[in-house]
């Protein structure tokens, strides 16, 4: 018998939770940014925080309410291997240990300087146009598609549109006083919101059930396997890794995210671990899922929509205030995004657009301004994106697919010193049309991520890339210089004087910067001693992969 998930009404103590939450993270916003008076407090927070805001902003901006949502339902349909689902780029994380610190030598408020810095002013062009839209159309998506949640958890006492506009006065009024200082702070206290959201159902639901041996005696065997399900194996795993991490470097958040960090030890740590953090988080989301499994079971009803298994185990297991806890969290997985691109869309507009081609040499206070201004202009835009158009799911996953087909360009950017502008620009151009072309063949739809058409079209536009680069003529080289030495040299905050200053000495070489550019030369004996730092995180971040594995494991056999 299929389950009518009915109507909840919110008891007075959940509305008191969520006033108290949207007051609380508005409040610190507002004190942690109060004293923003220049572009690099705004922007970049001096490139002065220390690891745990790196985590918290890690950590927060990739997280989104739609996760445990949408893994719990597949839990539910298919068994706990469906945590491949969510999982999917578990493999990836111990490489944002090589990545993190490069984010913060790029030196650059925004990648379209970065990308103007190694191809040109029109290149730069090209990327800021993307990664604006990429920032209107995920803000739209991911702000409606928490509206909905949080319309649906509450019964529909609230529209899903009302709650779109209350996040987005709360998370711009902070944004546009604070900028990233106060969206690293509010990230940082919304993400244990996070976490609160990810186990706050399991404890109550192991209770229900009997705790894992209910489990285990109400579950088929297979219910409980950790191998993956069928359309997730081992090459869709490695096509995900590698599209993961060529798209990571090019997405337009990750400069402020991740690049922000008092030194790259920081930089290195909070890339790193914020996402496992993510990674453990999603045990929680998987348990949720076998918990509804089995309460369903136990009754004889199953859901017509695999994904209400999250808001049926909320109906049953929660208690007055609990449901208001839960929609804070529900709220703060998506206002930590939403407040970062808000900061990050108005420095892209601020620095490539306005600030290059509209009005120059004016003092900072005029740009701060247009900083705070053109965020507000972003996040309206999503907001009407959100509200207004269809097809929000098609677009966000458009973002998601064009961010490693741009990628390739900045991939190379960094490893290969024979890029050139026009190679990047086709291989963006040969990969996109590639992997539509192709899907649209194979599914009749345009947007539809299929590991083999990816490679294909991986293959198409390094290929473009390549051979495009030869047949043009090479960057000047006094363009490139610059941009490799900034490479090269490490810098540091020194807290005692406020300053940025470089590291003493020779510095750390970077493991993915020498991939293809010269710097080999001296043999392989001397590998490890010049990557050292870059090879000791990548072990040990491995390291815990496995332990994490081991884990979701194992914990199915407590008691």
């Amino acid at each position: 018998m299929c389950v009518n998930m009915g109507v909840t009404i919110l008891h007075p103590l959940d509305w008191l939770v969520i006033a108290a939450y949207f007051i609380g993270i508005v409040w610190l916003g507002i004190w942690v940014g109060r004293r923003v008076r220049h572009t690099e407090d705004f922007f970049l927070g001096r490139r002065s925080f220390g690891p745990w805001l790196i985590i918290g902003q890690a950590f927060g901006v990739g997280t989104h309410a739609e996760m445990p949502v949408s893994l719990a339902g597949a839990v539910y349909q298919f068994g706990y291997s469906a945590i491949w689902y969510q999982w999917k780029n578990l493999f990836i994380t111990p490489f944002y240990w090589l990545l993190g610190p490069i984010f913060r030598r790029f030196r650059r408020t925004t990648l379209g300087e970065v990308y103007e810095d190694r191809y040109g002013p029109w290149m730069g062009g090209v990327y800021t146009l993307w990664a604006l839209a990429y920032f209107i159309f995920n803000m739209g998506a991911m702000l409606k598609g928490a509206g909905k949640l949080v319309s649906a958890a509450c019964g529909g006492a609230i529209s899903a549109n009302a709650v779109v506009l209350l996040m987005t006065v709360s998370f711009a009024l902070y944004s546009v006083i604070g900028g990233l200082v106060a969206s690293a702070y509010t990230n940082f206290v919304q993400g244990f919101l996070i976490v609160v959201l990810s186990f706050l159902l399991v404890p109550l639901g192991l209770a229900r059930v009997g705790g894992f041996t209910g489990i285990r005696e109400s579950l088929p065997p297979n219910m409980l396997s950790l191998i993956t399900p069928g359309e997730i194996g081992v090459f869709m795993i490695t096509m995900l890794t590698i599209n993961g991490l060529i798209g990571i470097v090019a997405q337009p958040h990750m400069l402020a995210a991740v690049g922000t960090g008092k030194d790259e030890w920081t930089c290195r740590v909070g890339m790193t671990y914020g996402n496992f953090v993510k990674r453990v988080c999603t045990i929680g989301w998987a348990l949720t899922g076998l918990i509804a499994a089995v309460m369903l079971a136990q009754e004889g009803h199953v859901l017509a929509d695999r994904e209400d298994a999250f808001g049926y185990a909320v109906r049953q297991l929660f208690f007055p205030g609990s449901i208001g806890l839960m929609v804070a969290s529900v709220l703060a997985a998506n206002m930590s995004t939403c407040s970062a691109f808000a900061v990050d869309g108005g420095a892209l507009f601020t620095q490539n657009f306005y600030r290059r081609f509209l009005v120059r040499d004016r003092d900072d206070r005029h740009y701060l301004r247009i900083g705070r201004l053109s965020g507000v202009l972003i996040t309206v835009l999503g907001v009407l994106f959100g509200l207004y158009v269809e097809m929000v799911l098609e677009a966000f996953l458009f973002t998601e697919t064009l961010a490693t087909f741009m990628g390739i360009s900045l991939f190379a950017a960094l490893c290969w010193r024979r890029a050139t502008r026009w190679g990047a620009f086709t291989s963006l151009l040969a990969s996109s049309a590639v992997f539509f072309v192709l899907t649209q063949q194979k599914f009749q739809t345009w947007l539809r991520w299929d590991p083999v058409n990816f490679g294909w079209s991986l293959v198409a536009g390094f290929a473009a890339l390549v051979v495009v680069s030869y047949l043009t003529r090479p960057e000047p080289g006094r363009r490139l210089e610059e941009f490799y030495n900034r490479l090269e040299q490490a810098s540091y905050f020194d807290e005692v004087t406020g300053e940025e200053k470089p590291v003493e000495g020779p510095g750390q070489q970077l493991l993915v910067v020498h991939l293809l550019n010269p710097g080999l030369r001296e043999g392989w004996r001397s590998f490890y001693r010049r990557f050292a730092v870059d090879l000791k995180g990548l072990v040990v971040a491995f390291g815990v992969v496995g332990a994490l594995i081991a884990l979701a494991k194992l914990i199915l056999y407590l008691p």
